[in-house]
This record gives structure tokens, C-alpha cells and sequence, in this order.
């Protein structure tokens, strides 16, 4: 079992500890508290990833000519939900930031590798990109999670792409 996974399993068992002890007889009528979600474990990534990447492809409809031009897009997309997990990872291990400026900075230090990131995506995907009709064009921004908003920048953390490491 990786560290973080048992980090975070200790954590739980620590906070819930005192809770369940401290546990009386529900009132007349009450409901009994929800079980607590279960974690969200690698190889669920790793299934959600599968999925969206079959459904990014299926809502493109790809003729054969197009389907030539998406192993590129795939594998930058892989790349990238493998980073922004070792990302997660280190940033679990990493001691508490000291103050807000640390925060910053390391808010920044995140923003720029996912630029990178992002980078690397959108050179995959501009032949394949090129080679859409406008209607395909159309059904992926909504699908990557991106927003309508006059083409203002959006925070990167808010596309799925970088959904392992928030």
C-alpha cells in the first residue's frame, strides 16, 4: 500500500477514533450519519482516465483519416495525468507551507507545470485539431471541462486534466 494511501487511512482512523467512542443513542426519529466516502484509490484514476479518453475520442467521431492523428493526443494526455499524480504525491509529503507567501508560491510553481503540462497537450492536439470539422470542434471544450467565458484565461486546476493532482 502506497504512503499516502496509508497516511490518509491513519489520519481517518485518528479522527474518527474519539468520534466512534464518543458515539451515544440516536433520538427517536434520527437518521444515522452516512459511511464516510471511500478513497479515491489509483486504480480508480486510472479507470476514470481510461473512460474519459474513450469518450473524448467517441464524441469526436474520428474517420479513419482523424483516428491516425489521435495516438499523440492520447499519449499527452496520459503523460499529463501521470505528472499531475507524482505532483499530488510530493506535494502529500511536502511539509505544511509556513505562511500565505508560501502558499503563493507554491500555488505558482504548480500554475507553471501545468502550463507546461497544457503545452505539451495542445501541440498533440493541433493536427488533430486542423483536421476537424467545425461540429466535431464543437463537442470538445465542454467535454475537457472548459468554460464559456468570453476567452478569458481559466484556472487550469478546473480542467480534468489535472484532476489527480487537486
Amino acid at each position: 500500500m502506497n504512503r499516502t494511501l496509508m497516511a490518509a487511512l491513519m489520519g481517518a482512523l485518528v479522527i474518527a477514533a474519539p468520534t466512534a467512542q464518543a458515539q451515544t443513542a440516536l433520538p427517536a426519529g434520527a437518521l444515522p450519519e452516512p459511511p464516510a466516502v471511500e478513497l479515491y484509490s489509483g486504480a480508480d484514476a486510472q479507470a476514470v482516465l481510461e473512460a474519459r479518453l474513450l469518450a473524448l475520442k467517441t464524441v469526436m467521431t474520428l474517420t479513419p483519416e482523424q483516428q491516425k492523428l489521435w495516438p499523440p493526443v492520447e499519449a499527452a494526455i496520459r503523460a499529463v495525468a501521470k505528472l499531475s499524480a507524482e505532483r499530488r504525491a510530493e506535494r502529500a509529503k511536502a511539509p505544511p507551507p509556513a505562511d500565505f507567501v508560501a502558499i503563493l508560491e507554491r500555488t505558482a510553481d504548480a500554475e507553471a507545470l501545468r502550463a507546461r503540462d497544457l503545452k505539451s497537450v495542445t501541440a498533440a492536439l493541433k493536427p488533430l485539431v486542423a483536421s476537424l470539422t467545425p461540429e466535431q470542434q464543437r463537442r470538445i471544450p465542454a467535454f475537457l471541462g472548459l468554460r464559456e467565458s468570453s476567452g478569458l484565461p481559466q484556472p487550469t486546476a478546473e480542467i480534468w486534466l489535472f484532476e489527480e493532482e487537486n
